[in-house]
């Protein structure tokens, strides 16, 4: 593709997924906070040279990399009571809109499927920078948050305490802090 005045070059970009990490948040019995990531992903970006505004977005999460430091609590993660990662394999988001609203700060909109429901979801992308590493390789790094409803994408189970409330929470803070490399 030319570069025109009126038509900039599209530039991909990966992850490089040895400096990003993607994490979750999720209450438990409403009186602590349990933290887990994804140890596997993949995905791209790709946008107009000059502007990250309307980036086209991609990403992809390996259900069974799910990590929350305690093996019981994982394998549970990863059966039909949540993840079911035997059918559903990977989470998986594709944007429709990535839109600046000031110097550090885009709304990403887009399609996120978990668990073979997919729902549009709005989150934060702030941008933290483009750079050069020690290699010459351009970066850019971006930390992205948002919450979504579990219960929205068939993420349904729950127990519930002696006193009766719910032992997990509904809502799941996303938080992915995400470098990328020029292709």
């Amino acid at each position: 593709m030319e570069t025109t005045q009126n038509t900039a070059q599209l530039v991909k970009w990966t992850i490089d997924t040895m400096h990003s990490e993607v994490l979750f948040k999720v209450k438990h019995l409403v009186i602590s906070t349990v933290t887990g990531s994804f140890k596997s992903f993949t995905g791209s970006a790709s946008f107009k040279e000059g502007s990250l505004e309307g980036a086209d977005i991609n990403f992809s999460i390996d259900v069974n990399s799910v990590d929350t430091n305690q093996a019981q609590r994982d394998g549970h993660l990863k059966s039909g009571d949540f993840f079911d990662a035997e059918n559903y394999p990977t989470i998986d988001f594709q944007s429709t809109s990535f839109t600046q609203k000031d110097d550090e700060n885009y709304t990403l909109v887009g399609d996120l499927t978990i668990k073979g429901v997919t729902k549009q979801v709005e989150i934060n992308a702030e941008y933290g920078g483009t750079e050069k590493d020690a290699y010459g390789n351009q970066k850019i790094g971006f930390e992205v948050t948002g919450t979504i409803n579990r219960k929205e994408f068939g993420l349904t189970y729950n127990a519930i305490t002696e006193t009766g409330g719910l032992a997990i929470g509904e809502n799941i803070k996303l938080i992915a802090n995400i470098q990328l490399q020029k292709s």
